[in-house]
């Protein structure tokens, strides 16, 4: 795969007072989405419909924990001529705090990656009950069941929880709920236990695939720890990081560049979309990788 199309070129970022305004421009490579396989709102199918009419021409299925989203989304994207990167979002717990892999273009059918995913899931089942039974006492019943009907796929996410308490109208917002139930100190959450950092990227890279630390600045980590965070993965053979992604803003934009360029890391970008009910991030509308980053995809065969 050596065909290099770029990202694409002659962007230019806004210059304005407010340093998180950014000019979001059609890209055509979208390396992180989820579908309803995990916590996304579409199907496979109709994310790569929508993906396909946004303009995007490259795209990863990244669901959480879960490939089995995969084969349909393949099936959709041969329908439209685009091109999808079979990709996965692991979840790791390092230095007690949960942060997130993406593998790309890893092989669904390796048993190492299938076997360490489906230990994840696992977890993610008890923890289901395990935070249905935290709202009980709080007086919310019925949580479990009302996250399970939104769960399509063959997982339950604290998304599918949210959107129950949305729909009970025990909050305003997803934000919300996650403000008020979801997170430390409140009486929904539930510590993650997730896999290292060193397990994940063996599965990955057993996998034939490149692993990609999914939008760092989201972890509100000092420089140093994330710093540590990035030249550990470095040295485990991880290979890139989001430096463009659906959260991230301007500035953090620039300063994931200088940390992908000082930890010899590759740079990725992916919007994380989940669905068209969080408007504030697009499929086929990111900002620019900087220019003193080398994209993942410099030596992949990219769609035209």
């Amino acid at each position: 795969m050596r065909l290099i199309v770029p990202y694409p070129g002659n962007f230019t970022m806004q210059g304005s007072a407010d340093a998180g305004r950014m000019q979001l421009m059609n890209c055509y490579v979208d390396l992180h989405s989820h579908s309803s396989a995990s916590d996304g709102s579409l199907s496979p199918q109709q994310l790569v419909t929508q993906a396909a009419r946004a303009g995007v021409k490259t795209l990863a299925l990244t669901d959480h924990d879960t490939l089995s989203g995969l084969a349909q989304a393949q099936l959709a994207a041969q329908q439209v001529g685009m091109q999808l990167v079979n990709g996965v979002e692991i979840s790791v717990s390092w230095n007690k705090r949960t942060v997130h892999i993406v593998g790309l273009n890893v092989d669904p059918a390796n048993e190492m990656l299938q076997k360490g995913l489906q230990g994840l899931r696992d977890f993610r089942e008890w923890r289901a009950q395990e935070i249905a039974r935290r709202l009980q006492k709080k007086g919310i019943e019925g949580a479990l069941e009302g996250a399970s009907a939104y769960a399509t796929g063959d997982l339950i996410s604290r998304t599918h929880f949210a959107r129950f308490l949305v729909e009970k109208a025990y909050a305003k917002s997803m934000r919300d709920v996650f403000r008020h139930y979801l997170v430390v100190n409140k009486p929904g959450h539930v510590a993650g236990d997730w896999t290292t950092l060193e397990e994940c990227v063996s599965w990955v890279k057993a996998a034939g695939g490149q692993a990609v630390v999914a939008h760092p600045a989201r972890y509100r980590l000092t420089r140093s720890k994330l710093l540590r965070l990035l030249r550990e993965f470095h040295e485990m053979g991880g290979a890139a990081m989001e430096v463009v992604s659906g959260s991230h803003s301007r500035d953090e934009i620039f300063t994931m560049a200088r940390h992908a360029a000082d930890c010899s890391l590759l740079a990725s970008a992916g919007s994380d979309y989940h669905g068209p009910e969080n408007p504030w991030v697009k499929l086929g509308k990111l900002p620019p990788l900087p220019e003193n980053c080398t994209p993942i995809w410099h030596d992949w065969a990219l769609a035209a």
